[in-house]
């Protein structure tokens, strides 16, 4: 999607570092796949005591919970997220000022691991999660509730909408697709926890 009168090239501060570290981290994935996956995507919780009867089977640690937002399982995935990052981030940056900005992606980054964890402890999945996609559905929703008015242009179907509706429709997809389990593999309820912790934290912010 474009955005009409949109910040043209400008990176705020916070936003750059953020796509430094996920392009960075993105060519690290091209040598060090496997280790870096292992030690730094986002496990699931050891219910089971799958671990103890494995030795060296991965589950979840502290660090796990903000360093998988920074792997990405290809260059599509790393693409869509850097470059909604820096469409909706600056202009997020912009208003709000750095530090705000910066609380909120790993508010956001945390409640999507959060809620992964959860899911995956129900469903009895076991498998990493990566990507930034939790922190970016928090920015998108931000995005939505800061300027709701704000006319987005959709690449495909080419038409405009406001941001609060593009948002409400792109919640009701995700939430569709992770109750449904379409398109196995993505972690759909993590980007609805971005978009939930985003939210309660806005609400927290407003209230002040």
């Amino acid at each position: 999607m474009i955005q009409p009168g949109s910040q043209g090239l400008m990176i705020a501060p916070v936003v750059k570092i953020l796509l430094i570290a996920n392009i960075g981290m993105f060519l690290l994935e091209l040598v060090y796949a496997e280790p870096l996956i292992l030690n730094l995507a986002l496990w699931p919780l050891d219910l089971s005591g799958m671990t103890a009867a494995m030795p060296g089977q991965p589950t979840v640690r502290f660090h796990q919970l903000l360093t998988y937002g920074f792997l990405h399982g290809g260059f599509l995935h790393l693409f869509l997220n850097v470059y909604a990052l820096w469409l909706f981030g600056t202009r997020l940056e912009m208003y709000w000022g750095a530090r705000d900005f910066a609380v909120y992606c790993v508010v956001c980054v945390l409640g999507a691991a959060i809620v992964q964890l959860v899911v995956s402890s129900v469903s009895g999945e076991y498998y990493p999660t990566i990507g930034a996609s939790g922190g970016v559905f928090g920015l998108l929703l931000a995005f939505g509730m800061t300027f709701p008015r704000e006319v987005l242009i959709l690449i495909f179907p080419p038409i405009p909408i406001q941001a609060r509706w593009f948002v409400l429709i792109y919640a009701a997809i995700e939430l569709w697709a992770g109750v449904t389990g379409t398109a196995s593999g993505i972690a759909h309820f993590a980007h609805l926890g971005g978009m939930l912790f985003g939210a309660v934290l806005l609400l927290l912010w407003r209230r002040k």
